[in-house]
């Protein structure tokens, strides 16, 4: 983790009680089932006991309510993703790995059909609308990905705990 940490003292929240999944009426094993917001947080958070972690903090970003079940929006008729998420300061130096972070996680998981928005909540950053290009521009991500630090980070945060 960092060094120096820019919020030295995070509030940490108690995680939510998961809403249940309602079982499929549909018996066709083949079938194409829509996603919905739940399963798009449980992508996040659920799935190979990968909680994302903050790149600063033990925390994962649901304890730290970086994410929320709220902030996951998704249209599965569009094909498209939004996750709008908070960082616990205005100045926070890491949202673009957090950001980046999510939107690794998500390219794991979905289908390459969707296209997903990877936002700052409005307000929540000092830079947001650099923030906000730099998530959401396909050449600036892959550039990331191609830098062997930034990927270690993106890699150790969605790492899974043990625990």
């Amino acid at each position: 983790m960092v060094m120096g940490l820019i919020n030295a003292n995070p509030v940490v929240h108690e995680k939510k009680e998961r809403r249940t999944r309602e079982a499929s009426e549909n018996k066709d094993e083949n079938a194409v089932e829509p996603i919905d917001q739940l399963e798009i947080f449980d992508i996040l958070y659920l799935f190979s006991c990968i909680d994302i972690k903050d790149p600063e903090h033990p925390y994962s970003l649901e304890e730290l309510k970086v994410v929320t079940e709220d902030s996951v929006e998704i249209s599965d008729d569009l094909s498209h993703v939004r996750v709008t998420f908070t960082p616990t300061v205005e100045h926070c130096s890491m949202a673009t790995i957090i950001g980046l972070c999510l939107r690794v996680k998500l390219m794991r998981s979905l289908p390459p059909r969707y296209k997903v928005d990877i936002r700052v909540a409005p307000g929540s950053h000092a830079t947001e609308m650099a923030v906000n290009k730099q998530l959401n521009d396909k050449e600036r991500v892959a550039a990331a990905l191609e830098n062997s630090n930034l990927l270690d980070i993106v890699e150790e945060c969605l790492s899974p705990t043990l625990g």
